[in-house]
């Protein structure tokens, strides 16, 4: 259908593309196809009609498309199988989701549309939601809006095409602060298509490398040092051919090949992006991508809340921390059971009086990796691992105030480990239904007098990286090998959740 009707505020009349009436579907890969050809026409549309004004035309119309979205209706609750944590909704209504870029989630989209087909027994409807497509996300990746267009034109742009609108682009649905009122239609996925595009078009430009890069498997870290060992670690994999890893991403896009030995496209920025990314690919997407965050709360919470939206599998922080008990040596590892937070980053979004637990998954995951890499086992490995609780504050020089509260706090806690960093990562992934863990490495201990002096550092870092990055990497090989049921457990659901994980 083609509207056409006059925007108040502009003065123009409204012009879309030609749009048919919604389908249903009892095919997950037919959907999909279906929400691929909606979303296209739409983006090419947008395009269209922009580069006719860049070569010069003068608008006539407000040109407008819309997200595709997928829509089911239910009249009874479902029998499923109570150990699956996603794949079906909490009861009889109408549920929706807006989708977008459905060329980067073709897998997720036809794994999660598939479950709820054979969990409800009901087809699925794909169709245009109301949702407007901004013009800025219909653009290719590293495209920009060139400001002197607004002059040439007479008028701004967003009364031309729409603009991205904050006021929709929110965390609401993870939150778990929507409307639930019976009668309303419900959400199906826990971001909008428009919050998606948010953070993929956030991620490109803190990371410096396409969201189609990023992996399933995701390493957070805090130090270059890990940076240089994962990209030497990785060309000796791709050398080798091991593991199905096809090629190494660096910012820039820059790709080395299976084989290769240097870099066979892309360009490296001529400035250093805020939080780079390193992607070991699979074919399968379930490679491994590492993201040196930098120093701080702010930014681990910044880098959680976008790619979040990609739906990860996993997420494990490795860094290092301040030993905080004298049986403790330098190069020890801490693994967090518990959290302490009092990075105040996200007060706001998840209260500090929730609890963050560990997952068994995650956590025997990194106990096995650690053993095989040291060569320890058992009551030998508490030599040189605790499992314990980490704090994360947001004060690098905490050692500077008054030593009686701050130490009297972590010793209530039973801390043993100190960072800016870790609870943060922890705290969104139990946020966003990611599944987390934390694996760190004693790099001093100031409450004990051993401070980390540059000297020592870089020979503590020359030495440790390399093990604590292996152990990371195994940890997440292990954590591949197991069914996506297990990972994304109930233990991250609440009471009514989206049907998508």
């Amino acid at each position: 259908m083609r509207i056409e009707h006059d925007l108040a505020s502009a003065d123009l009349p409204i012009q879309t593309p030609q749009y048919d009436a919604p389908r249903s579907f009892s095919d997950a890969a037919e959907a999909v196809a279906e929400l691929r050809g909606l979303y296209d026409r739409g983006t090419q549309f947008l395009r269209e009609r922009f580069a006719e004004m860049m070569e010069g035309a003068q608008p006539k119309s407000h040109y407008r498309a819309f997200y595709p979205e997928i829509r089911i209706f239910t009249s009874s609750y479902a029998n499923i199988d109570s150990r699956l944590a996603f794949g079906h909704v909490t009861g009889p209504g109408e549920y929706a989701t807006t989708v977008t870029r459905p060329d980067l989630f073709v897998s997720y989209l036809e794994r999660q549309i598939g479950l709820l087909i054979a969990n409800h027994g009901v087809p699925v409807s794909v169709g245009i939601s109301e949702v407007p497509i901004p013009l800025h996300f219909a653009l290719p990746e590293g495209s920009h809006v060139a400001g002197s267009i607004t002059e040439r034109i007479g008028r701004p742009l967003r009364e031309i095409f729409d603009a991205p609108n904050l006021a929709g682009t929110d965390d609401r649905i993870a939150n778990g602060e929507y409307d639930d009122t019976p009668g309303v239609v419900q959400p199906l996925a826990p971001f909008t298509a428009q919050r998606i595009d948010y953070s993929l078009h956030r991620l490109a430009h803190y990371t410096a490398t396409s969201p189609a890069h990023f992996q399933n498997y995701v390493l957070f870290t805090n130090y270059q040092f890990y940076v240089d060992e994962f990209v030497r670690h990785a060309r000796e994999t791709l050398q080798a051919g091991a593991q199905g890893y096809d090629q190494l991403v660096e910012p820039g896009n820059v790709i080395t090949r299976s084989g290769e030995t240097a870099p066979s496209s892309g360009q490296t920025p001529s400035r250093n992006p805020q939080m780079p990314a390193y992607h070991l690919t699979r074919a399968d997407n379930n490679g491994i991508t590492l993201v040196n965050i930098g120093v701080g709360p702010s930014n681990a919470k910044t880098i959680t809340d976008h790619i979040a939206v990609l739906r990860p599998h996993t997420w494990l922080m490795l860094g290092h921390c301040a030993g905080l008990r004298n049986s403790q040596s330098l190069g020890d590892y801490v693994l967090a059971h518990a959290y302490v937070r009092e990075d105040n980053v996200l007060n706001d979004d998840l209260p500090v009086w929730v609890p963050i637990p560990a997952l068994a998954e995650v956590q025997i995951a990194l106990e096995q990796a650690v053993a095989e890499v040291t060569g320890l086992s058992g009551y030998e490995l508490k030599k040189i691992m605790r499992t314990g609780t980490v704090a994360t504050i947001d004060n690098r020089n905490w050692e500077l105030r008054d030593q009686s509260g701050p130490v009297q706090r972590l010793s209530q806690s039973r801390a043993v480990g100190l960072d800016m960093e870790s609870a943060t990562i922890a705290a969104n992934g139990f946020r966003f239904r990611v599944p987390y863990g934390t694996l760190l490495c004693v790099s001093d201990k100031p409450l004990h007098g051993e401070l980390k002096l540059p000297g020592m550092a870089t020979e503590f870092y020359n030495r440790q990286v390399a093990q604590h990055l292996t152990i990371g990497i195994k940890a997440l090989e292990k954590l591949r090998e197991m069914p996506a049921e297990r990972l994304h457990s109930r233990k991250l659901r609440s009471f009514n959740e989206t049907a998508f994980q």
